[in-house]
């Protein structure tokens, strides 16, 4: 990356560069069974680049304490990391104010928490939560057990051959009933960019509240929540270059207010006394407990690192390394690409005639590159397709068309131990 002019903001932005951002990832150096790493397995989790090893170091180093709680200059060092994280993420969506934002343990926790606080406070038998059949477990699983604690219906929106949803069935499947939608903005199995604003207006004409999951979409995509005017969106840190066990829960302000807590205990309260408890203001009533405060900081440098680069060349640079990455796997024999979305980004599922993916995923690895092979925790997906399981390369913005030759002759490889 190189400097450039200063935005509106005043903040220096910079033009994108893979060589220099391959640079920034340490762990991009590694050597696998003797050869260089070829890292293919992003939407599963992303490597990260020096300034958010270096934020977490720091902390532990130099502000190693609990937040909120004391008095000391550690304590205060570690509250201003872990709220200035909390306000950077504010930004990095434009969510309206950080008070919206809730620190969680990633995007399964988010969605868990507004299942079981906003959902279980708010349903009745027979309402309806909508779906897709191009969801991650982690917005299927959490919604069946509302509704078996609820008697709400879970309604699902096929999707068609290239992996699309089929917004005509969605039209359909609204009904005065719905109270819930839950839909991913980017699927983790296919890469298909769904079409959420549209999805969320259909929704709020029905008097639905909106769930969206961001975990695929935010590291490749600028996200903006009031432009989407979602009521809920979810994302995790080590999707987008920062360190495992940190998540944001972005939600209106008006609906986070009176939802009850999802946990009890320290810091999420007000009052404590053995007759009745009041409950801290939002966010930190949905905060229990000492959080990951180290992570949090390496979260605020992975945001930094996003907020600094050009996201729209970067995204340019990614999506032409996927459409590189299609176009050769299909000219290899017996390969069949699993959905085709007309729009989608980060994500090539594909199979090989012949070779069941995790023996492919083996024989890759052993040439160095790491890809994931099984369901994807997204079953009902690999069931659409009539398949057990996919090849998944999936990329990240420091990944090139040479890696995508290296993974081209790597497959070759696979088919001629096959053949």
């Amino acid at each position: 990356m190189t400097p450039s002019a200063p935005s509106a903001s005043g903040a220096v932005r910079t033009t994108f560069d893979v060589l220099k951002v391959r640079r920034d990832f340490p762990i991009l150096s590694e050597r696998v069974h003797g050869k260089p790493l070829v890292y293919l397995d992003s939407a599963n989790t992303s490597q990260k680049p020096q300034a958010v090893l270096d934020a977490m170091d720091d902390y532990y180093r130099h502000a190693n304490a609990n937040i909120h709680r004391a008095t000391h200059l550690l304590s205060e060092r570690a509250t201003a990391l872990y709220e200035g994280a909390r306000a950077r993420a504010a930004a990095f969506i434009n969510a309206p104010d950080e008070k919206t934002i809730v620190l969680t343990k990633g995007t399964t926790d988010g969605i868990n928490l507004v299942a079981q606080s906003y959902g279980r406070s708010i349903l009745q038998a027979d309402d309806e939560i909508v779906i897709s059949w191009l969801e991650h477990h982690s917005n299927i699983v959490p919604w069946q057990m509302l509704c078996a604690l609820t008697g709400a219906v879970l309604r699902i929106v096929p999707i068609d051959d290239r992996g699309e949803i089929d917004l005509e069935q969605y039209a359909a499947l609204l009904s005065p009933r719905t109270r819930i939608v839950a839909m991913s903005h980017v699927s983790n199995a296919l890469g298909t960019v769904n079409p959420v604003r549209e999805i969320i207006e259909q929704a709020h004409a029905r008097g639905a509240v909106v769930l969206i999951d961001g975990a695929q979409a935010v590291p490749h995509l600028t996200v903006d929540v009031q432009a989407l005017d979602c009521d809920f969106y979810a994302f995790s840190s080590h999707k987008m270059f920062g360190p495992t066990g940190v998540g944001v829960l972005y939600g209106r302000r008006s609906l986070l207010e009176a939802m009850p807590p999802y946990q009890g205990g320290g810091d999420m309260i007000a009052s404590v006394t053995f007759e009745k408890t009041l409950y801290n203001v939002v966010p930190y009533k949905f905060e229990a407990g000492t959080p990951n405060i180290g992570g949090v900081a390496g979260f605020g440098a992975a945001v930094d690192y996003l907020m600094a680069i050009d996201r729209e060349a970067a995204l340019a640079h990614e999506d032409g390394v996927l459409e590189y990455a299609t176009s050769q796997v299909r000219e290899i024999q017996g390969a069949r690409i699993i959905g085709e979305a007309r729009h989608k980004t980060g994500v090539l599922s594909f199979l090989l005639e012949g070779v069941h993916p995790h023996d492919a995923g083996t024989i890759l690895d052993n040439e160095g590159v790491a890809v994931r092979t099984g369901q994807h925790c997204a079953q009902p997906v690999m069931d659409r397709y009539g398949v057990t399981a996919t090849i998944r390369a999936s990329l990240g913005i420091y990944n090139t068309r040479e890696e995508i030759d290296v993974l081209v002759k790597a497959l070759e490889r696979v088919r001629e131990v096959f053949a």
